[in-house]
């Protein structure tokens, strides 16, 4: 990305060069800055901060309830909790619990909401059933990328997943017609070529 030369230059600039430059740096990034506080400061583990996540997620969902009356809100409250998600991952490099927080975000998200999800509202309902097919083939991924070693770990969860989605009509419809197959969930039955057939049904037009 950057030539020699330019890599030369910095590592000449004397300490005081080099610290004011670090502050500005992490002044206007601050995912750079939480994740140096993390890796240089933080007294938490990585397994610490994802229970954290993990609790927030809860609560968050529980309270949803109370302030959602539409699909569209859902969706809405899932990408903010998908940024929880996504902070925590580029703050702390946590690929094992990545996978562990969406599943646990979809799946408490359909159990809360069931009966919103299940109502017949095409008209606000497709983009969200969308981003839950999108983020559960993104778990698929994710786990086939992983150590083998991890994969039982989350087995349990995943077949509650493919539960979840079978359960909601609406829903299964969607992720059948976007050829998502809650078996591969429920049995806990990754396809190899889980990453040729995504690309593939992307290239198709589907999960839009």
């Amino acid at each position: 990305m950057f030539d020699e030369e330019f890599k030369i230059a910095l590592q000449n600039l004397s300490i005081a060069e080099k610290d004011k430059l670090i502050f500005r740096l992490i002044k206007k990034d601050l995912k750079l800055a939480k994740k140096l506080h993390f890796e240089l400061v933080d007294t938490e583990t990585v397994e610490q901060k994802r229970a954290q996540v993990s609790e927030k997620i809860t609560s968050y969902i529980e309270k949803m309830p109370n302030f959602t009356r539409n699909l569209k809100q859902i969706l809405s409250h899932l990408r903010s909790i998908s940024g929880f998600i996504t902070e925590h991952v580029n703050t702390t490099k946590d690929k094992y619990g990545e996978i562990a927080l969406n599943i646990q975000m979809l799946n408490e998200i359909i159990e809360y909401n069931k009966e919103l999800l299940t109502a017949n509202q095409r008209n606000d309902g497709y983009k969200l059933y969308i981003y839950i097919i999108a983020r559960t083939f993104k778990i698929l991924l994710l786990t086939k990328a992983i150590n083998e070693d991890y994969w039982m770990e989350y087995s349990e969860a995943l077949s509650n997943l493919g539960q979840n989605i079978g359960s909601v009509h609406p829903l299964l419809k969607i992720a059948i017609n976007n050829q998502l197959n809650v078996n591969w969930l429920i049995d806990f039955e990754i396809p190899m070529d889980i990453l040729s057939f995504h690309k593939e049904l992307r290239a198709n037009g589907f999960l839009k």
